[in-house]
């Protein structure tokens, strides 16, 4: 299950030029001094150059609900008082990189107006101050491999989308208009006319106005804390093709079984995958100017599966990903969950200087004297040490960091392991961001 602090994200072509999010504003304001100096010390890293100090990164799930003493549930369906606890939150800590908050969980609206299936959140199967839990089911049965496989788009129209928001559902004639020719393309308008189509066409009209406001209020956010000076953390989103495979498709269990049964369909179903993400990358503009593609990555984990296993199937075309994404211009930020210090041998395997690495419970000291010479490193405050420790525990452990990681020419942009831990005390936050300033 995802919960706030523990979530389960070569190149394609693409004929048609980027395109915004609908409802987004145009680019940001011309950015202030500080603005470029941020930015400036973020790229030096990933550049791997030197900065004239350590970058710190802003990421939270439903901090900011405690932050402003709000619920998660109103942090959920109310983007203007999650807008502006932002903005407060950022002036207050002073990062380098801001945070896109209500993409990140100022949603609830739109998962009403979609009927989404795939979590519980707040007031929805969970209580109002408990995280989003992803449900963890077959949303695509093994025996329908092939017909992904062959058809993508028709697949996730007569069967995939039904299953996973009630708006799609009635939209399964959408599929059968796929090898219509001639006459037969004007005939086949006649699904249109079923209601249950038009009931659907309509829900997701709605739905598309409600996702429209959403981008717009992200938008706006992004910009006003451009015009502050800082710089967005995130400018896309990705999933690696074995994690959307194995969380949003096949399920946890059935994809382990498959790695036994079927492995070859699961090799050409993630090279599918692969295809599909970066062509849906390379047709998106990145929001707010930043190049920074988040990829969280689930199934990575020492403790998932062999490392013969992940050199087969979970390696290679996570790799291509992260080139795809390369050669669209972008940043490639893969988020490494859990302890993948098994794997830090194997995914060193990228072009020096184009990716920035962000771990959650790896070793940071490990991690850099595997990849410093490859990646920008982010990340290195354990979740236990900002929620149950105190202030004086939090500067103590950046204190470890600038000492063995950056004053040892590690690339590192301070974070917490997964953005701030829910039950983080305000304190613990303002320690770490002031440590980073003070010893770096």
């Amino acid at each position: 299950m995802i919960t706030s602090n523990d979530s389960r994200e070569h190149a394609a072509t693409a004929s048609s030029a980027p395109q915004q999010h609908p409802g987004a504003p145009p680019a940001a304001p011309p950015p202030n001094p500080l603005y470029q100096a941020r930015w400036q010390r973020v790229m030096d890293c990933v550049n791997l150059k030197q900065p004239d100090r350590m970058p710190t990164a802003l990421f939270m799930m439903f901090w900011p609900a405690k932050y402003g003493g709000i619920s998660f549930r109103e942090q959920m369906y109310n983007q203007d008082k999650l807008c502006e606890i932002t903005i407060e939150l950022t002036r207050d800590l002073d990062p380098d990189l801001c945070s896109p908050s209500p993409l990140i969980t100022g949603f609830g609206s739109l998962l009403d107006a979609t009927g989404y299936r795939q979590i519980e959140w707040p007031g929805h199967g969970v209580a109002d101050d408990r995280p989003f839990q992803y449900l963890d089911r077959e949303y695509m049965t093994a025996d329908e491999y092939d017909d992904f496989l062959f058809d993508p788009t028709g697949f996730y129209y007569a069967k995939y989308l039904p299953r996973v928001a009630e708006a799609f559902e009635g939209s399964e004639g959408i599929a059968s208009i796929a090898g219509a020719s001639y006459f037969d393309v004007i005939y086949n308008s006649a699904a249109f006319a079923d209601p249950r189509l038009q009931a659907s066409m309509a829900r997701l009209a709605g739905a598309g106005r409600e996702a429209g406001k959403l981008f717009a209020c992200a938008g706006r956010l992004m910009g006003q804390l451009a015009a502050m000076g800082y710089p967005a953390g995130i400018g896309g989103f990705a999933m690696g093709p074995y994690d959307n495979l194995a969380d949003y498709f096949r399920g946890a269990t059935a994809m382990m079984k498959d790695l036994y049964r079927r492995p070859d369909k699961v090799l050409e179903a993630l090279d599918k995958m692969k295809v599909l993400t970066l062509r849906r990358l390379a047709m998106q503009k990145p929001m707010m100017g930043s190049p920074i593609v988040f990829i969280p990555v689930h199934w990575a984990p020492d403790a998932f599966m062999s490392q013969k296993q992940f050199e087969r199937f979970w390696w290679p075309s996570f790799r291509e990903l992260l080139l795809g994404v390369i050669d669209l211009g972008l940043i490639p930020m893969p988020l490494w969950e859990a302890d993948c210090t098994k794997r830090l041998e194997t995914i060193r395997d990228v072009p020096p200087g184009k990716c920035i690495y962000w771990f959650e419970r790896t070793d940071m000291v490990k991690a850099h004297e595997v990849l410093g010479d490859v990646v920008a490193l982010r990340g290195g405050m354990h979740p236990s040490v900002m929620t149950m420790g105190t202030p004086d525990d939090v500067d103590a452990a950046v204190k470890h960091l600038v000492d063995n990681v950056w004053n040892k020419g590690g690339k590192l942009i301070l974070d917490t392991a997964f953005g701030i831990p829910d039950e983080t005390p305000v304190e613990n936050a303002r320690a770490m961001y002031r440590a980073a300033r003070k010893y770096a």
